[in-house]
């Protein structure tokens, strides 16, 4: 797909990756934050995988997944952190 690199893609999973290790970090409701948590991880399992196959499109899209669930954990007061260049605070 036009426009989505290796470059590009690897940059988003580094980004996407470093809002994990924060969230992990600052769980308010442990219960559900753990449930977001594993879904994250398994949206990042898939990106990694769809890049080794070269389907850069999927793998671009999962981590858009993988990156929506981190914010909408923020949003839902589930986490709490205040980096607005990594989450979707307000």
């Amino acid at each position: 797909m036009k426009g989505i690199t290796e470059e590009k893609i690897r940059k988003s999973l580094d980004i996407t990756k470093k809002a994990l290790e924060i969230a992990k970090k600052n769980i308010k409701k442990k219960k559900e934050g753990e449930k977001i948590i594993s879904m994250v991880e398994c949206y990042l399992k898939d990106s990694l995988y769809f890049l080794e196959k070269k389907d850069f499109f999927n793998s671009f899209g999962a981590i858009y997944y993988a990156h929506g669930w981190l914010d909408c954990g923020v949003r839902l007061g589930i986490f709490n952190v205040n980096d607005d260049k990594l989450f979707t605070i307000e």
